[in-house]
């Protein structure tokens, strides 16, 4: 399976969780870490489909991996920033807050906006 291949699966799978087939989503998104346990996109999406589906704990647990996987990532502590809120650890939260505000803000300066 291509790089294209493995978006689309995951595009596919975004898809099948904003109609509500979960499990589809699931699904789609288990195939395209199979071939590519390493797919930070694949993971992030697992993260929002358990956090959508209030299982915090798996959420957490994929969006770990996703950070292993691009620890710089804006939006990867966005999300991490809700799992945690939701689980009721403000500080850690907070802390994935702040690293995704830094970010942002280290990316407006790199672009000179």
């Amino acid at each position: 399976m291509t790089s294209r291949e493995i978006q689309d699966l995951i595009d596919d799978a975004t898809f099948d969780y904003t109609m509500g087939d979960n499990d589809a989503a699931l699904e789609k998104i288990g195939r395209a870490l199979a071939v590519d346990p390493q797919c930070f996109a694949a993971w992030h999406a697992k993260a929002e489909v358990h956090f959508g589906l209030r299982d915090f704990d798996a959420a957490r647990e994929a969006a770990e991996k996703a950070l292993e996987i691009r620890p710089d990532d804006i939006h990867i502590h966005t999300s991490l920033s809700r799992i945690y809120m939701e689980k009721g650890d403000k500080a850690t939260a907070e802390k994935h807050g702040a690293q995704a505000r830094m970010l942002g803000w280290k990316d407006e300066l790199q672009s000179g906006d």
